[in-house]
C-alpha cells in the first residue's frame, strides 16, 4: 500500500490549506458531470411519463409530481455546482462538520420512530410543514453522513487501523446503533446499503483482513438475530410467503396481494421488447402498476424504451461507477479517496438493488432508483453527493 498522505495537512491547488468555502481551482471530471446530467434528464422525463396517470387519478394536475421533481432537480443542480466549485471537500475533515452530520442523522432516526409518518407499515418519513408538507427520510442523510464520518475516522486512525481496538470496535459500535434504528422503522434496504458502505470503507481503509472477517461474522450473527426476532413478531408464515411469492410471483395465491406490483412490473418489462412502445405509451402505468413514479419507474422505462433504453441507463450507471472509482484512484489524499469510493458505492449499490427488485431478481425491499424515482430530498442529496465527488475530481490528478 502506498505511504499514507497526511490529508489533514494537505493543501489545495490554490496553495492554501483547505478552509471549506472558497473557489476551488482545477478542472472537474467532465465525463462524470455529463453522465449525471444525462441520468437526471432521462430520470425526470421518465418520472413525468410514469407519474401523469397517478396524478390525474389523485385529482391533481397531470404535471404535479413532475413539476415538484423538476423544482427539486433545479435546487439539486445548484447545490451540486456549489459543492463542486465552492465547497472544498476537506471541510468535511473537520470533526464538527462530519461528526455533527452523523449525530444529527442519529437524532433524526430516533425522532422518526416517534413522530414519523407511516406508509405501508414502514415509519421512515418526517413531514415538514403540516400533513401535506415536504417529506424527508433521515436515512438519506445517514447514507451520506456515515460515508463522511467513517472516512474521517479511518483517515485520522490510518496508522492504527490494523489494531482491533481502533480499526473495528468503534466502527462496529456506531454501525450497530445505526442499523438497529434502521431496522426498527423498518428499512431493510437502507440497512443493507449503509452496512455495505461501512464495511467497504473499513476494508479499503486498511482494517486487518482477520479483523474484517470477524466483523463480517458478527454482522451475520446480528442479521440472523434480527430475522429470528421478526419471525417471532410476525410469524414464520410471513417469511414463507415472502420467499415463495418471490420465487413464483404469478401464482394466483400471491398475485392479488403480495406480488401484484412485481407482476405488473414484469409485464411492463416484457411488453417493451427490443425498442419499447414509445415515450408516454406505457399501459401498466394506468393504475396497474401502483405508484409507478416511485420505486418501479425503471419498469416503465423498459416498457416505453425497451431493452435498448434499459441497457442505455444501466450503461450510464456503470460509467458513473467507473468514473467515481477512477476519481478515487487519482484523489490527492486518502480522505478524498475514501469519500469518493463511499459516495460512488452508494449510488451504484442503490441502482443495482432497485433494478434487481424491479426485475424480481431479489424480493421487493422498497428502494428507489437514483435520479429517477420521485422524491425531492433524496434527489437533492444525491446531487450534493455528485457535487462532492466533482470537487474531489477538481483537486485530483486526472489524465
Amino acid at each position: 500500500m502506498p505511504e499514507r498522505v497526511k490529508s489533514m495537512n494537505s493543501k489545495s491547488r490554490s496553495g492554501k490549506v483547505g478552509r471549506g468555502f472558497r473557489f476551488v481551482k482545477g478542472d472537474m471530471d467532465g465525463a462524470l458531470f455529463a453522465i449525471v446530467v444525462a441520468l437526471l434528464v432521462i430520470g425526470i422525463t421518465m418520472m413525468f411519463s410514469a407519474s401523469y396517470p397517478e396524478a390525474v387519478a389523485d385529482g391533481l394536475s397531470g404535471t404535479f409530481y413532475a413539476s415538484r421533481q423538476l423544482l427539486f432537480a433545479g435546487i439539486g443542480v445548484v447545490a451540486m455546482l456549489i459543492f463542486s466549485f465552492f465547497v472544498d471537500y476537506h471541510i468535511f475533515q473537520k470533526l464538527i462538520v462530519s461528526g455533527s452530520a452523523f449525530l444529527i442523522g442519529i437524532i433524526l432516526l430516533i425522532l422518526v420512530l416517534f413522530i414519523g409518518k407511516e406508509v405501508n407499515g414502514a415509519q421512515r418519513w418526517l413531514v415538514i410543514g403540516g400533513e401535506n408538507g415536504m417529506q424527508f427520510q433521515p436515512s438519506e442523510l445517514m447514507k451520506v453522513a456515515i460515508v463522511l464520518f467513517f472516512s474521517l475516522l479511518i483517515d485520522r486512525n490510518s496508522e492504527r487501523m490494523h489494531k482491533f481496538k481502533y480499526g473495528i470496535i468503534p466502527f462496529m459500535a456506531m454501525l450497530g446503533i445505526v442499523d438497529l434504528l434502521m431496522v426498527a422503522e423498518p428499512h431493510i434496504s437502507g440497512t443493507i446499503i449503509i452496512t455495505v458502505l461501512a464495511l467497504t470503507l473499513l476494508f479499503v481503509g486498511g482494517a486487518k483482513p482477520a479483523h474484517f472477517a470477524i466483523l463480517c461474522a458478527v454482522a451475520g450473527v446480528v442479521l440472523f438475530a434480527v430475522v429470528m426476532f421478526l419471525i417471532k413478531v410476525k410469524g414464520m408464515g410471513y417469511f414463507e410467503v415472502r420467499i415463495l411469492s418471490w420465487r413464483d410471483p404469478f401464482n394466483e395465491e400471491y398475485m392479488k396481494k403480495e406480488t401484484w406490483q412485481t407482476c405488473q412490473s414484469l409485464i411492463a418489462i416484457g411488453s417493451g421488447g427490443m425498442f419499447g412502445l414509445g415515450l408516454g405509451a406505457s399501459r401498466q402505468k394506468y393504475q396497474y402498476l401502483p405508484e409507478a413514479q416511485n420505486d418501479f419507474v425503471f419498469a416503465i422505462l423498459c416498457e416505453e424504451f425497451g431493452f435498448v433504453g434499459a441497457a442505455t441507463v444501466i450503461l450510464l450507471f456503470c460509467l458513473l461507477i467507473f468514473r467515481g472509482f477512477y476519481i478515487a484512484a487519482k484523489a490527492k489524499d486518502k480522505y478524498g479517496m475514501l469519500v469518493a469510493i463511499g459516495l460512488t458505492m452508494h449510488i451504484g449499490l442503490q441502482a443495482l438493488l432497485n433494478i434487481a427488485v424491479v426485475s424480481n431478481a431479489i424480493p421487493n425491499t422498497g428502494i428507489s432508483l437514483p435520479f429517477f424515482s420521485y422524491g425531492g430530498t433524496a434527489l437533492v442529496m444525491q446531487l450534493c453527493e455528485m457535487g462532492i465527488l466533482l470537487n474531489i475530481s477538481r483537486q485530483a490528478k486526472l489524465e
